[in-house]
């Protein structure tokens, strides 16, 4: 029989809407136990492939009758084939059209505010990978911020909203995923900046961002400032976007902090971590929306879908950022950390332009969870 497919926008709404759902995951059990579709309602069941080659009328009973039913694997196939003897066995069920790969690229835009004297902020929140980047529109022109290698989604984002990127940044040279800033620059026409102390490597050229930039966009001078941070990457920079947005890279999470060590530099790094937490953002105003490049855990996503906390909420609840000893937070940042990402360090030299990889080759790249925060 024909079972439906389902598309990783279709299940993302599932998940923003914390809709109760049930998914079969046929994938290993270590693939499932590192990463897996994450939502507030959602149950689980994980059963390898091969365990069902001969059937399914093993698992039968441990499939719900009330809830929606959706056979996940890693490409697609093996889902495609238990969802059809899942179907003939009686069962109303759909696979996950692309399986694992597909969810870790799709990007959601939603959007987060407005801006004082015209325009608006959005974030796109990359739910299977746990990346966030920004849209600031005024004008229309668009400041993009952190952007993903799914280039597209970005410039035809920008066309619906009668936008043309004029400014792409990066807050930092990532270790978890490709970015997608320099190609939508080229693409665009757009200024592609880069913190110079992260781009000492660098295989290209880039506008050097540094600590007091200001970067207008529109014609209503909407003030994007550089702030210099230090800590996850020697050369990370956040901004105050608006004197309402501040967008803190990989530095500060809703949930957790960052983690210095994804250049080999952790107890050098750790000074200045501590310094950009309890110092500089000390200095900003407690009314600041903090919109992070990442989130690490599902119940970081507010009802709208959004990932962002006030500073002053974060400065109060956030334990990464209540830690008074010195020694506590530096053995916090430096121990106990979880794996590194995957090809981290060849991720790192793709964001270089050191090395070229295809897409297919990236996307083996990225597969996992994000992987940049400390708890």
């Amino acid at each position: 029989m024909t079972v439906r497919a389902m598309t990783s926008k279709e299940v993302t709404k599932k998940v923003f809407n914390k809709e109760a759902f049930f998914i079969l995951d046929v994938r290993n059990e270590g693939d499932f136990k590192d990463w897996k579709i994450e939502g507030e309602n959602f149950d689980y069941l994980n059963i390898p492939y091969f365990d069902l080659l001969d059937g399914v009328e093993e698992i039968l009973d441990q499939l719900p009758t009330d809830k929606e039913i959706l056979v996940v694997c890693a490409k697609e196939g093996s889902s495609v084939m238990v969802a059809e003897m899942l179907s003939d066995a009686g069962k109303d069920v759909a696979y996950l059209q692309g399986g694992m790969k597909a969810w870790s690229e799709h990007l959601e835009p939603v959007k987060v505010g407005d801006l004082k004297n015209g325009g608006e902020m959005y974030q796109f929140v990359r739910i299977g990978k746990g990346c966030l980047s920004y849209m600031v529109v005024s004008e229309g022109e668009a400041a993009l911020f952190d952007a993903v290698r799914m280039t597209d989604v970005y410039t035809e984002f920008a066309e619906s909203v009668g936008a043309k990127i004029t400014q792409v940044f990066d807050t930092h040279l990532h270790a978890d995923h490709i970015s997608g800033g320099r190609k939508i620059a080229e693409q665009t026409g757009a200024a592609y900046w880069l913190p110079p102390k992260d781009a000492t490597e660098v295989k290209f050229s880039y506008e050097p961002l540094e600590d007091g930039v200001e970067v207008t966009v529109g014609n209503t001078t909407i003030a994007i400032q550089a702030l210099y941070s230090p800590g996850h990457t020697i050369g990370s920079t956040s901004f105050v976007v608006d004197e309402a947005y501040l967008l803190s890279g990989d530095i500060l999470f809703i949930d957790s902090i960052g983690r210095p060590d994804l250049a080999g530099m952790a107890e050098d790094w750790v000074a200045d971590l501590r310094e950009t937490l309890y110092k500089r953002y000390k200095e900003l105003s407690d009314e600041l929306l903090v919109l992070p490049a990442h989130f690490m855990i599902i119940d970081e996503l507010n009802d709208d879908g959004t990932v962002s906390e006030k500073l002053g909420t974060l400065f109060s609840k956030n334990h990464g950022l209540n830690i008074e000893s010195e020694e506590e937070f530096r053995k916090l940042v430096t121990e106990n950390l979880p794996p590194q990402p995957n090809a981290y360090q060849e991720i790192r030299e793709t964001n270089m332009g050191k090395i070229s990889p295809d897409e297919e080759q990236q996307r083996e790249m990225e597969i996992g969870p994000n992987r940049c925060a400390v708890r």
